[in-house]
């Protein structure tokens, strides 16, 4: 499914470089090298700050926090989604209140949203999934005429555009995700918060060393959220080559295309004037762990994104949803299997996978 090592082998003596001057130097947390990449990364999403953190649930948290999401907030996102994206509106105590998704582009339904809002809606996260960047014009729309904050999930989408705007530049605030499978991957955790407003810019500073900024003046409650100096130090060598790798996520991608139209399998529907990164390729088939068997049976590996939406999580059953509540949501859960598609695959490899792929789907 993902080969990391494949990456890592062409650019190693440039990573081990960077992290023996970061070993030289020890300055092990925050730092020069952090600050030098928040530089080329800010510049990069087109944002006036980028702030490094931990982890991409850092980065929403810790947005969350500075925008001042308190108990009892409401906070609307999707059901179809990594964990992170509710997990850190539960966690400050705030409630998610989860929308449907398109069932073309797999990101939050805008159409449905209006309906969701009430006088306890402090925010509404969009998440970018698979790579594809939802449609932030409707959404800021609807968050300009109730005068509601947006942010960005932005963990699966750096360098994703919609109609030329790059992710993350498009609300308040964008949050990615640098763990190693994503597109932009560190050695580890890792995670950034993007934004042009100076003073949720400053909050988060302060907020990712506990609400201090190192200076022992504690002027709110924050957390651990600092990012190590070697997972900058990684980052900073691999954002470079980083469109170059987009554009063989999208050669893979087209090649996918190409071979499976006319099939029963349902390729991704990238929207009108969205430029996808492709973080995963995920198609949609009937019986689908039948075919995710047969696959790993002949030496490819798959995986499911996502088997069980939020709103059906047993943690969130005080919410009170029931199955039914999010059917095309649900209905994903049961259809989608992402292919292998990161950028050192070649060709006759995509090419094996999509033709295996058509010989097992019945």
């Amino acid at each position: 499914m993902l080969d990391l090592q494949a990456q890592y082998q062409l650019i190693r003596n440039e990573i081990r470089r960077a992290i023996d001057e970061v070993c030289d130097q020890q300055a092990l947390i925050l730092g020069p090298h952090v600050e030098r990449f928040e530089k080329r990364l800010a510049t990069y999403c087109e944002t006036k700050h980028a702030i490094g953190v931990s982890s991409g649930t850092d980065a929403l948290l810790c947005s969350l926090m500075a925008m001042g999401i308190k108990r009892g907030d409401e906070v609307i996102c999707p059901s179809f989604t990594f964990f992170a994206t509710a997990g850190s509106i539960a966690r400050l105590g705030a409630i998610p209140v989860f929308v449907d998704i398109d069932p073309r582009s797999f990101n939050i339904d805008p159409d449905l949203i209006a309906d969701k809002i009430t006088a306890k809606t402090k925010a509404i996260m969009p998440v970018h999934l698979f790579g594809q960047v939802a449609r932030m014009d409707a959404i800021n729309a609807i968050a300009t005429e109730r005068g509601i904050p947006v942010i960005e999930d932005a963990a699966q989408a750096i360098g994703a555009r919609r109609f030329g705007k790059p992710a993350c530049s498009m609300s308040l605030v964008g949050c990615l995700s640098f763990y190693p499978t994503k597109n932009l991957g560190a050695f580890g955790d890792a995670g950034a918060i993007c934004t042009n407003d100076d003073a949720l810019a400053e909050r988060c500073r302060k907020l990712r060393v506990h609400g201090s900024g190192h200076t022992y003046h504690h002027e709110m409650i924050g957390g651990m959220f600092r990012l190590a100096a070697i997972q900058a130090a990684v980052l900073d060598v691999k954002l470079k080559y980083l469109h170059s790798w987009h554009e063989a996520r999208r050669r893979n991608a087209a090649i996918y295309d190409a071979i499976f139209d006319g099939s029963k399998i349902v390729t991704p529907r990238i929207e009108e004037g969205n430029w996808s990164v492709y973080n995963q390729y995920v198609v949609r088939v009937a019986d689908r762990d039948a075919v995710k068997k047969r696959l790993a049976d002949r030496g490819i590996g798959t995986a499911v994104y996502y088997p069980i939406s939020l709103h059906e999580q047993e943690c969130f059953s005080y919410l009170g949803y029931r199955k039914g509540d999010l059917p095309e949501s649900e209905k994903a859960c049961h259809e989608v299997l992402a292919l292998p598609i990161y950028p050192e695959l070649e060709e006759p490899q995509i090419r094996y996978v999509a033709e295996e792929m058509l010989a097992v789907v019945e």
